[in-house]
């Protein structure tokens, strides 16, 4: 019979520490961070980055423009009563964004009967726009424009402020869901990260976590939780304490994933139909883990939002993605009632599109497009498209080929931070690096929107 020691343990979890997003052989993965006050209440974020760069003009329509018509987007176009009124007599929304509509809706904006908890931002990016994939994404995760180098992401450093994530009562207060580790959730210590949560499944099973030592020095301890579970024995050992910690945190991780699992298949609430896709599946279990779990922040990605070619219009790739964006934000308001009100779902893209469509039927890589934040403390509407925000030529302000920017992203998550976790504003720096040089270098890209109630 195998004899399961620390050479095993960091054998046999090196695929375990993989799957999951940690890094066992970076010393800084271990080191502390500055801590700050707990979080309000209970607040909690899923954040959705639409990988490739999203059409903005399509997705929110600024149908006050003269620019939009079918001589700039000849098979892009939505005709005028094919699309979704806001209600501000200036934007409209795709159709294929009607089961989100539930959420934006509300007397007070269109006349519709809803809850009014969705706001639209558009026109948001950032100075020095790149039209790299690769290079964009990376910012909006690190929060840092143009450091490519920096891995660390700003919601992980809005985490770290937060919470001692060295104490294994919080090896679970947020997780990646993905097949790769999300930047935004990348750091010095240990954030989870899986594609599913059957990930935490190994196939020694519940013999690979084990059970504690009875006391300190007892051998009567088994697995992981027997190597582990309790304080380091040989605390002086070079790194020992610091894998003792990876150990503990892994095992405490793992522990609270399989409990969420083991309490039997999800259910969602209140007629909730998730998309039957991977999203729609990681949105399902982003759901669960709220539920189930001490998670506050849960983060996913979809892909295919690179729209080159045959875009299509009212129906097409790019209406079939966000028709499954739509309705997956429709589920998560209708399952998360419960968690609504200290609730925000966002979503984010690396870029926009070009205001006219190329050769090939799509469009190409540009600057600004639009975030969706919807949740209890929202001030729903749209925001920087209509009558007062959109100035003449606008579709074409930036290089005359693209949509430029009102709202630089960090200002958008500036809010986020500040008014729904309550983070003081001096964080701003220590959570997005260079926030104050770039607010006094583009003031009018700082100015607060107040999409969140005070």
């Amino acid at each position: 019979m195998q004899v399961f020691n620390r050479r095993n343990f960091l054998q046999t979890s090196a695929l375990a520490f993989s799957s999951i997003g940690l890094n066992m052989v970076t010393p800084s993965l271990f080191q502390r961070r500055l801590q700050a006050a707990a979080l309000p209440k209970d607040r909690k974020m899923i954040f959705i980055f639409l990988q490739g760069g999203n059409d903005g003009l399509n997705t929110v329509i600024p149908r006050g423009d003269a620019d939009y018509n079918t001589v700039n987007r000849p098979s892009l176009y939505i005709p005028e009563d094919r699309a979704i009124d806001s209600g501000n007599g200036f934007a409209q929304f795709h159709p294929a964004l009607e089961p989100m509509m539930e959420i934006y809706n509300n007397t007070k904006l269109n006349g519709q009967e809803g809850a009014g908890n969705m706001a639209v931002l558009h026109r948001v990016g950032y100075d020095g726009q790149s039209r790299s994939h690769f290079d964009s994404q990376h910012y909006w995760q690190n929060g840092i424009p143009g450091d490519a180098d920096t891995e660390e992401g700003f919601i992980y450093r809005h985490i770290d402020a937060n919470f001692d994530l060295n104490h294994p009562d919080n090896s679970f207060v947020a997780a990646g869901l993905s097949s790769n580790q999300l930047v935004a959730l990348k750091g010095q210590n240990m954030i989870p990260n899986f594609s599913r949560t059957r990930d935490f499944t190994f196939p020694a099973g519940n013999k690979f976590l084990g059970t504690p030592p009875s006391s300190p020095g007892s051998k009567d301890g088994k697995g992981l939780m027997g190597l582990y579970g309790l304080s380091p024995d040989k605390p002086f050992k070079p790194y020992g304490g610091l894998v003792h910690g990876a150990g503990q945190t892994l095992g405490r991780t793992m522990t609270v994933v399989q409990d969420a699992v083991a309490k039997g298949d999800y259910t969602p609430e209140n007629e909730a139909v998730y998309p039957d896709t991977s999203m729609g599946r990681k949105l399902s279990e982003a759901a669960m883990l709220l539920k189930r779990t001490p998670a506050k922040i849960i983060g996913l990605r979809r892909g295919g939002f690179d729209t080159h070619q045959r875009q299509g219009q009212i129906n097409g790739s790019h209406a079939n993605l966000l028709g499954e964006l739509a309705q997956g934000m429709q589920a998560l308001h209708r399952d998360l009632q419960s968690q609504w009100e200290d609730l925000l779902v966002v979503t984010m893209t690396e870029f926009g599109r070009t205001s006219k469509e190329n050769g090939s039927n799509g469009t190409d890589h540009a600057e600004s497009s639009v975030m969706f934040v919807a949740g209890g403390g929202v001030e729903g509407g749209v925001y920087n498209c209509d009558e007062t925000t959109w100035e003449e030529n606008a579709m074409f302000s930036a290089r005359s080929r693209y949509l430029g920017r009102r709202t630089d992203f960090r200002a958008a998550f500036g809010e986020i931070f500040q008014r729904h976790f309550g983070d003081d504003p001096a964080m701003m720096d220590q959570i997005m690096p260079g926030y104050s040089i770039a607010q006094l270098d583009n003031p009018n890209d700082f100015k607060s929107l107040n999409f969140l109630k005070a």
